[in-house]
């Protein structure tokens, strides 16, 4: 009753973490955590195999760590003998009677509050390893709720033949499985990683969890080799497969394939789009660096049968930036896109040592091309159930937006908010899938303001010229502090003003040589393209800025004379909530900082309608712009005269 009540205190995790701290300050020689996780999960399946034989420990037994210890030795044996592909035959404990009694002690209490659904190898993998091992190889595993989400969205069945490529710690299978139920077909259900520890560790979490044997090899899923792996039931299926839910590795520097298999992936391939026709064609040369996420969306694709389901977490950048627009369009070729759901940047904060930053974008597509009008369910969760730090909240999108797609499904619309939107596939703007640039609920605020408002593109106004837009140049950092000429960075740009004492000095010679090209004037306004926090932000630029330099990062934006409106009235559009919360909706991901890139063209300026309401913005701008100004000046003149010898007088 002691045992019960204490378990009752605590959860299934806080046990563990228990069991790890103890273990960690006792485990004589066995420091690493990789190494006493090995231990536990020998005892774990002793202690499970001593359940299913009936062959529990005796009290003489339970009263004597040397005698327990003996009994999880020679269980722990039988499991090698009958399970050699879990554990090598000659495998033993490691670990003294002590540890191994506390051991016993800590599962007897997670047995005592188990429900059916636990995934303990799990839970004991997340304790004892997860923090240290995941990011290694752009391994970042994936949060439960969006392992469900993907799960529930792609219905696994008992008639699926379903795969992992990247199987990780087995989340993905572990939770396919769990869905299927009682019909499941372990021999329908497979699991490939290139990591031996991994893959291992994910068969002894499916065969404790669901006492059965599953096709978990460990083996390179892009190079589609492996030690044995050509002859497996797994590689003969290829092509032949009716799910495939998978988080593939991600990763700019990871080098995921040999040249000669690169050639086999037409992603791997540089490609080149035709204005003239409007289509990507493939080059015979190799891209110089193609990423495992780009890759492994082919392979998945390639593994389906026609019809089959892909469920895949993507890195947003795949979606939605330039440079990737080759893949969209591989992507709508050969498949129908069926749900994209963009992720908070939170999501894999726990993921690891701080985790990662990185947006992600579920996406459900379905081999094949796409039938006439089709609609794609889009969503963009703000919640993820933990919040930047990895602690958890009690807000979770996840669940709603499931809800919204199954109706969706069944009746083939929706309401048109964050939750759950449709979008038909020739709608889709510049190879764009992600869910965030379609915001509906923008849109709807947008169009609020049409009776008292012009809605203008910016493209349009720089067709017409009204506008001019460019961008700076980088210097590079040899040239900081060499002169006294300010080189203006995204940093020094807040408040509509360049600061006064902007960080980095260059010399004469750069403004000679780029000042004509980027031809700064009095009244052009600076705009942050480029960073993390600070995309969108203005300044205008006063008599007092012109003999400057700006860098790439920031954008020059010139009004021409026109009707419609002057610099300070754009100054105060452009620093509007409408039009800011379009820039964070447009901002990507590009390698490590967002981007606004080309789509400053697509952004909607609200203009008013009433030209008294225009000319009394410009004024209130004016005047605040020139007064903060002066004021700047007046202060800079005084910090100058504190060390001239005028003064005095």
């Amino acid at each position: 009753m002691e045992q019960i009540r204490i378990a009752s205190f605590f959860g299934q995790k806080e046990i563990l973490k228990d069991l790890r701290n103890y273990l960690a300050g006792r485990a004589e020689g066995l420091s690493r955590d990789e190494s006493l996780l090995e231990e536990v999960l020998k005892c774990t399946f002793a202690y499970h195999y001593m359940h299913i034989k009936n062959d529990l420990p005796h009290k003489d037994e339970l009263e004597s760590p040397t005698k327990l210890a003996l009994k999880y030795r020679v269980a722990f044996t039988q499991v090698c003998e009958q399970s050699p592909d879990l554990f090598p035959k000659e495998s033993q404990i490691l670990l003294g009677p002590e540890n191994i009694n506390y051991i016993h002690s800590s599962l007897e209490k997670i047995r005592n509050l188990k429900k059916n659904d636990d995934d303990l190898i799990g839970d004991i993998y997340e304790i004892f390893i997860g923090t240290s091992y995941r990011g290694q190889e752009g391994q970042y595993f994936t949060p439960v709720t969006a392992i469900k989400a993907l799960v529930e969205i792609t219905v696994p069945s008992a008639n699926d033949l379903l795969i992992d490529p990247a199987c990780g710690a087995g989340g993905f299978l572990v939770e396919s499985c769990k869905y299927i139920g009682k019909e499941l077909d372990p021999q329908k259900i497979h699991g490939i990683d290139k990591d031996d520890y991994l893959a291992r560790l994910t068969k002894l979490r499916m065969t404790l969890q669901f006492d059965a044997n599953f096709h978990i090899q460990a083996a390179d899923s892009l190079a589609w080799d492996g030690d044995g792996f050509s002859k497996s039931p797994t590689a003969r299926n290829f092509g032949r497969y009716d799910l495939c839910l998978t988080n593939p590795p991600f990763g700019r520097k990871i080098i995921a394939l040999s040249d000669n298999d690169k050639h086999k992936f037409e992603l791997a391939h540089k490609w080149k789009y035709s204005k003239k026709f409007n289509k990507f064609s493939m080059m015979a040369d190799l891209a110089k660096n193609a990423p495992p996420q780009v890759l492994f969306i082919e392979r998945c694709i390639s593994l389906l049968k026609n019809g089959g389901r892909l469920g895949i977490v993507v890195p947003e950048s795949v979606i939605s930036n330039t440079g990737h627009r080759h893949v969209v369009n591989y992507i709508l070729t050969h498949t129908t896109p069926i749900a994209i759901l963009g992720m908070p940047e939170a999501l894999f904060k726990t993921s690891g040592k701080g985790g990662t930053h990185t947006k992600v974008c579920l996406v459900v597509l379905k081999k094949g091309k796409p039938k006439k009008n089709h609609k794609v369910f889009m969503a963009e969760a703000k919640w993820c159930g933990h919040d930047s730090r990895g602690k958890k909240i009690p807000y979770n999108d996840m669940p709603r937006i499931v809800e919204k797609f199954l109706s969706f499904q069944e009746t083939g619309e929706t309401n048109g908010d964050r939750f759950g939107f449709q979008i038909k596939l020739e709608e889709i703007k510049n190879l764009i899938l992600a869910p965030r640039y379609y915001n509906p609920e923008l849109a709807q605020e947008l169009a609020k303001l049409r009776k008292t408002h012009h809605l203008v593109k910016i493209e349009d106004l720089i067709k017409e010229g009204v506008l001019s837009v460019s961008t700076g140049d980088e210097l590079g950092k040899l040239a900081y502090g060499t002169g006294d000429i300010p080189f203006v960075r995204t940093s020094d740009i807040s408040n509509w003003e360049i600061k006064a004492d902007p960080k980095h000095l260059v010399d004469e010679s750069y403004y000679e040589e780029y000042g004509p090209k980027q031809d700064v004037r009095a009244g052009d306004i600076l705009m942050v393209r480029d960073g993390t926090y600070l995309i969108g932000t203005c300044a205008m630029v006063t008599k007092y800025d012109t003999k400057i330099l700006y860098q790439s990062h920031i954008f020059k934006i010139r009004v021409n004379p026109n009707d419609l409106l002057d610099n300070y009235l754009l100054l105060a559009i452009l620093s509007s909530k409408p039009v800011q919360s379009q820039v964070r909706t447009m901002s990507f991901t590009l390698d490590i900082i967002d981007s606004l890139g080309d789509r400053l063209g697509d952004i909607m300026l609200p203009i008013p309608k009433d030209k008294r309401t225009r000319k009394k913005i410009s004024k209130i701008v004016e005047k605040s712009i020139m007064e903060r100004i002066e004021a700047r000046e007046l202060a800079r003149q005084a910090r100058e005269l504190v060390t001239t010898s005028q003064a005095s007088s």
